[in-house]
């Protein structure tokens, strides 16, 4: 059933939670400005929880400091891309906000791309540095001469563990393939090297909401990879805007199990750095297959949990779920892929979490829609209402000019603080897609 309501008219600010703002007054700050202020604000909390290993905001704050004078010493200016090919491990977080605090672009890989793909975007991006694990190390090595990286830093799944796992894990590291011995070659670093005595006097940097943040590298699947251009305004008004989605929790108050993969946009924005902007403890689970999930809600009691549905689906479905308490979780996400109704039901029923469905897009940093939280109009296995500040239009699909009433199927256009710059070297793609 059609009226002749358009999207133009906004009829979703009707179904809004109530305290969830049409419009947002952002800070005008950029994410190293977040990150500074929460360590302000809650030195002593702990940011980040790796295999029991805690590290404070303070700390946090230091060791990107520590970074990013490498970072400078290394030769990087304003403007110029460095590559992270890292899992959910400390030095990831630590390695983008550095990135990022000196002017740099950061570029996030994933490390189960083969050479060829990461060959591509390192080369496209013109990364001079790239950050990596130490069971990358190698085959970086052996790839650098292809492309532009001058310095390689590694880092290893073993740099911060508590004790005893600290000792045991030299043990058993190579027998699992925790780790790898990285031949020696120039110009390569171990991460923890990176940080020792650095007393280099950061630049100032003044940066700005139309400055480049990062390049983020869509999956090629018509092709060859895209790397969106997301600014520092992009990603600063994206986390203040899923924010407002969610008015009732404090900064600081949260624990968030951050299993999402930074290099994906869904995990950079909704996890790591909403997160950071909310003063929130992250607990890091690099590999989230069912049991580590498990035994990190057992352990540290998240309180929000970012998942995808095949993350859902494999916890319910574990042998250990009935005896693993999920009450600690209040609040969900859910994107990427649709979340069957009966998947969703179980697990709240089990948490007594809700699970806020959504859309995204890797061009739009990448949330332009969510379920409401708590009030509001939910609508369980839709995409939910255009979040604050974020305009659409479902126009005719042979005509972009051309506004359908509700109810009928055309082409989504999205207008927003988030929306991408354009795509990187691609002038004919971003004219196609921007309109």
């Amino acid at each position: 059933m059609t009226d002749h309501t358009t999207y133009q008219d906004k009829p979703w600010l009707a179904h809004y939670e109530k305290g969830v703002p049409e419009n947002i007054i952002y800070e005008e700050k950029c994410l190293p400005n977040f990150l500074e202020a929460s360590a302000q604000k809650f030195p002593d909390k702990t940011a980040l929880i790796f295999q029991g290993y805690t590290i404070s905001y303070a700390k946090l704050n230091e060791m990107v400091n520590a970074f990013a004078g490498c970072l400078t010493d290394f030769g990087i200016k304003k403007g110029e891309s460095v590559a992270v090919l890292l899992p959910n491990i400390i030095p990831c977080l630590a390695s983008y906000y550095a990135i990022l605090k000196i002017g740099g672009i950061a570029v996030m890989n994933n490390p189960l791309y083969s050479d060829r793909e990461l060959e591509h975007q390192f080369n496209n991006s013109e990364s001079k540095i790239l950050i990596t694990l130490d069971l990358l190390g190698n085959r970086m090595i052996d790839l650098r001469p292809k492309t532009k990286i001058k310095q390689i830093i590694y880092a290893s799944i073993g740099d911060y563990l508590p004790f005893p796992k600290n000792l045991l894990f030299p043990l058993v590291a190579k027998k699992k393939k925790l780790s790898a011995d990285v031949k020696s070659a120039k110009d390569v670093y171990k991460w923890k090297d990176t940080l020792k005595d650095r007393t280099t006097v950061l630049p100032k940097v003044d940066l700005s909401f139309n400055d480049i943040a990062m390049y983020q590298y869509t999956g090629g699947t018509t092709g060859i990879s895209k790397g969106v251009i997301l600014t520092h305004g992009n990603l600063s008004k994206q986390v203040q805007q899923i924010a407002s989605w969610f008015p009732d929790f404090e900064k600081g108050k949260e624990v968030m199990l951050s299993a999402l993969p930074y290099f994906h946009v869904f995990g950079l924005s909704g996890v790591m750095n909403f997160s950071v902007f909310m003063g929130w403890s992250q607990i890091l689970v690099p590999k989230p297959q069912p049991e580590a999930l498990l035994e990190a809600i057992r352990k540290f009691k998240p309180t929000f949990a970012p998942l995808v549905p095949t993350m859902y689906i494999g916890i319910l479905n574990h042998p250990d779920i009935d005896k693993t308490d999920l009450t600690s979780i209040k609040g969900c996400f859910s994107g990427s892929a649709p979340l069957p109704v009966e998947v969703l039901h179980e697990f709240e029923k089990k948490t007594g979490a809700v699970i806020v469905e959504g859309f995204g897009l890797t061009e739009t940093s990448p949330v332009t829609h969510c379920n409401p939280f708590a009030g509001g109009k939910r609508k369980i296995g839709s995409v939910g209402l255009p979040v604050s500040d974020t305009k659409c239009r479902i126009v005719a699909l042979d005509d972009r000019k051309t506004d359908i009433p509700v109810g009928e199927t055309g082409e989504l256009l999205i207008k927003g603080p988030q929306v991408m710059k354009g795509y990187w070297n691609m002038p004919d793609e971003t004219a196609e897609t921007l309109t």
